[in-house]
C-alpha cells in the first residue's frame, strides 16, 4: 500500500485517505482480476477496503471530531477523523467490522453490545448477528500513521476485560429477586424491574440464567396469572418481556430461552396486547431468538408470524422497524414463507410499500415471499404490479430498484396477464429500459429478461 501523505491539511485527511483506499483497492481488485491463485485473504482486503471508503463516504462530522489533540500512550496530536471509534471519539487500537459494514474500536462496541444494544451505533440498523471481525486494513493504516508521528501503538489488541465472569454475590442477588416472583404484587414489581436492569447492564445476569433451567420458568410465572389490565400489571408485563428480551442477546441463552414451553406463547399475547414498548420489545425479543436456524421453525411452528404481521399492519412507528427485522428473520427459514403468505403478509406488505412505510425493509421480505407460489399470485392479484412499478420511478435506492425488478420479474414469469401493465409502463416511462442499463448487475439481468419477454409478447401479436 502506498504510504499515506500525513503532511496535508487537517480538512484534506479523509480525502487523502479516500485516495489512498483506492489505490489498494485497484491493487488488490487486479490481483483477483489477472492472478489465478490468489488467496482468500485478497478477497478479505478488498471487501475491507470497501466498507473503509464507504465509511469515509457515509460518516457525518461529529462535535468532537475536530478535537485538536488525543492523548494516546501520554502523546498528544492530532488524529484523522476516520481513525476514531464513532463511539470514543479517540484513535482505534483494535477496529474491528460490525454486521451492518461500520468500523468500531473493540472494547467500545463489546462495551456497547453487552449493554444490550441490539443497534449499529451509526446507522440505527438492527443488527442480523452480534459477531465482530477486524478490520485489518484500517489496523495497518493506523500503524502506518502512528509511526509518523512518532506515537508508539501496541502491537496487540487491547485486553478485554471479563465481565461475564459470575461472582457469588451475583448469584446470591439473583436468586433473591427470582424468589420474589412468587411473592406480592408489589414484590413481582420491585424484583422484575431490578432483574430488567441488570441483565440489560451485566452479561453475567445474563449467564446465570443459564445454570438453572427453572429460572425462565420462575421469571414468567406472574404473566401467566395475569387476568388485569391495571397500570401495576402492565408495569410488571414490560419488565418482564423486556428482561427476556435482555436475556435473548445473550447468545448462549437463545436456545434455552426458544424451548422453555411458556416463552413463546407468552411473547405471542404480548405482542397482541400491552403498551406499545413492551409489543414491541416482544417483536425484538422474538427477532434476537430467531438467529439459530432451529428457533426460526420453531417459533413459525407455534403461530407467531399471525400477531407480527397483525402489529405490522397497524403500523405503529415504535413497532415497525423490530417487527419487520423479525418477519425477515422468521421468513429466511423456507416453511414459514409459506406462513407468512397463508397469514396475509403479502396484502398487509403491499399496502404498507403502497403508503410509502417502511418501504426498504419490506421490499426484501417481499422478494423472500415471491419464492412462493401463492405469494406470487397474491401478488399479481393484489396490484403488486403498478405498486411496485412506481417505486421504481421515485427511489434512488439501488437495492430497492433491484428487489423491485426482481419481484416483477416473477411475476412476469408466473403471470403472462400483468405483461400488459408492463408494457404500458415501459411505453410511458420506459421505467424498466432504465434499469436495464444502470440498475446493478442483478437488476440489469431481470430487466433485460423482462424486456425480452415483451419484445417476444409484441412479435407474437404482430404475426398473429
Amino acid at each position: 500500500m502506498a504510504k499515506l501523505n500525513v503532511l496535508v491539511a487537517e480538512g484534506d485527511t479523509a480525502s487523502s485517505s479516500a485516495a489512498e483506499l483506492r489505490k489498494e483497492l485497484q491493487r488488490l481488485v487486479r490481483s483477483i482480476a489477472e492472478d489465478e491463485d490468489y488467496s482468500p485473504e485478497t478477497i478479505d482486503r478488498a471487501r475491507e477496503a470497501l466498507l473503509a471508503l464507504r465509511e469515509i463516504k457515509t460518516r457525518r462530522p461529529s462535535s468532537d471530531a475536530r478535537s485538536p489533540s488525543l492523548k494516546l500512550l501520554g502523546a498528544a496530536t492530532s488524529c484523522p477523523e476516520e481513525y476514531r471509534c464513532p463511539l470514543s471519539k479517540e484513535l482505534m487500537r483494535d477496529p474491528v467490522i460490525l454486521s451492518t459494514g461500520q468500523t468500531y474500536d473493540r472494547l467500545s462496541i463489546q462495551k456497547w453490545l453487552k449493554a444490550g444494544n441490539r443497534t449499529c451505533p451509526q446507522t440505527q440498523q438492527v443488527l442480523t448477528h452480534t459477531v465482530i471481525t477486524p478490520n485489518h486494513l484500517i489496523r495497518g493504516m493506523i500503524a502506518k500513521w502512528c509511526r509518523t508521528q512518532g506515537i508508539e501503538l501496541s502491537s496487540d489488541p487491547a485486553p478485554c476485560v471479563d465481565e461475564d465472569r459470575i461472582t457469588e454475590a451475583n448469584r446470591d442477588c439473583f436468586l433473591s429477586l427470582l424468589s420474589k416472583m412468587s411473592s406480592s404484587i408489589h414484590e413481582q414489581k420491585e424484583a422484575a424491574k431490578e432483574l430488567r436492569l441488570l441483565t440489560k447492564r451485566m452479561p453475567s445476569f445474563r449467564a446465570l440464567f443459564g445454570e438453572s433451567p427453572e429460572a425462565i420458568s420462575h421469571l414468567l410465572n406472574p404473566l401467566s396469572a395475569i387476568k388485569s389490565s391495571s397500570t401495576a400489571h402492565l408495569d410488571l408485563q414490560e419488565d418482564l418481556i423486556t428482561t427476556l428480551l435482555n436475556l435473548s442477546i445473550h447468545d448462549s441463552n437463545k436456545k434455552l430461552v426458544a424451548e422453555n414451553p411458556s416463552v413463546i406463547p407468552l411473547l405471542m399475547e404480548s405482542l397482541r396486547s400491552g403498551r406499545i414498548t413492551t409489543r414491541s420489545n416482544a417483536a425484538a425479543a422474538l427477532f434476537t431468538l430467531s438467529a439459530l436456524d432451529s428457533n426460526k421453525e420453531l417459533i413459525g411452528k407455534c403461530g407467531a408470524l399471525r400477531p407480527l404481521i397483525d402489529l405490522l399492519e397497524e403500523g405503529h412507528p415504535l413497532a415497525m422497524a423490530d417487527v419487520a427485522s423479525a418477519i425477515f428473520n422468521l421468513c429466511i427459514f423456507h416453511d414459514n414463507r409459506a406462513r407468512a403468505v397463508m397469514e396475509g403478509a403479502v396484502r398487509v406488505i403491499l399496502n404498507k410499500i403502497e403508503s410509502r412505510s417502511y418501504v426498504d425493509e419490506l421490499l426484501v421480505i417481499l422478494a423472500m415471499l415471491s419464492s412462493h407460489r401463492n405469494g406470487v399470485e397474491e401478488m399479481a392479484e393484489l396490484g403488486g404490479v403498478p405498486c411496485l412499478l412506481s417505486v421504481m420511478r421515485e427511489t434512488s435506492c439501488s437495492r430497492n430498484k433491484e428487489n423491485c425488478i426482481a419481484i416483477l420479474h416473477t411475476i412476469c414469469s408466473a403471470n403472462r396477464t400483468k405483461m400488459k401493465d408492463m408494457r404500458e409502463e415501459e411505453t410511458i416511462y420506459g421505467t424498466i429500459s432504465e434499469i436495464s442499463r444502470s440498475g446493478t448487475s442483478r437488476a440489469k439481468r431481470k430487466a433485460t429478461a423482462i424486456l425480452e419477454r415483451l419484445n417476444r409478447a409484441v412479435n407474437l401479436a404482430c404475426t398473429a
